[in-house]
């Protein structure tokens, strides 16, 4: 029996090391070493390590660098979304025929109140 109680706290050492290292490589830190590595293993790593020497000389000016092109993708997100809806209110529009007449919408109040539904309507019974 002490055999086996030794054996069952061996293999939970090992697995308590194992969780560890695990723990220890899925840190913030880790991930961010092994990137950082990998970058610096291209080719271009004379260009990472430049770029990166100035965002440290520089950071300001390098986050509002970061933060105009930021707002400028969300500006092109949001201009693109709100044509697309112009686009959709375009093409429900021209499906109604009573908004697709062609004349020109201006209230006159000397002329009488037109139903484009119920003359439409009285127009096909005749």
């Amino acid at each position: 029996m002490n055999e086996l109680e030794k054996d069952i706290e061996a293999s939970r050492a090992r697995l308590d090391q194992t969780i560890d290292r695990i723990q220890d490589r899925l840190s913030v830190s880790s991930i961010v070493d092994e990137m950082l590595g990998s970058a610096r293993r291209t080719p271009l790593n004379g260009v990472y390590d430049g770029a990166l020497e100035a965002v440290r000389r520089n950071p300001v000016p390098v986050m509002i660098i970061a933060a105009g092109i930021g707002w400028l993708l969300h500006r092109m997100s949001n201009d693109a979304a709100a044509e697309n809806r112009r686009r959709r209110m375009r093409r429900a529009a021209e499906r109604v025929p009573a908004l697709n007449t062609g004349a020109a919408r201006v209230y006159d109040p000397d002329q009488p109140t037109r139903h484009p539904a119920h003359d439409l309507a009285e127009e096909m019974r005749a």
